[in-house]
């Protein structure tokens, strides 16, 4: 669980650190083509020294949603077969009246 946190606390933490230059970068008393200049730089530069742990993140994600994949497709057929057998008992007993009505 503790790596969920870990993964949950980096995410939150680059997206504070993008949000952080963006706004920086908008709000800025320059020109608009020095700042998506600067915009370009900066994301560049944090994309290159934060790399590993973006690549790290998305493996994680990957991962993450892979088991939910696999969780969900179990219980799938978990429920899925539990309504066949609900069907066939409801087939059994109706089968068992039909019987005695003859």
């Amino acid at each position: 669980m503790s790596k969920n946190k870990s993964f949950v606390f980096s995410m939150g933490l680059i997206t504070g650190v993008i949000g952080g230059i963006i706004a920086g970068v908008l709000y800025a008393p320059k020109s608009g083509e020095e700042s998506r200049r600067e915009l370009k730089e900066a994301a560049c530069e944090l994309y290159e020294k934060h790399s590993p742990a973006i690549n790290e993140a998305k493996k994680q994600a990957m991962e993450n949603i892979d088991l939910m994949k696999y969780k969900l497709e179990r219980q799938f057929r978990k429920f899925n077969n539990m309504v066949k057998s609900k069907k066939l008992m409801k087939a059994k007993e109706l089968e068992k009246y039909e019987d005695y009505n003859y």
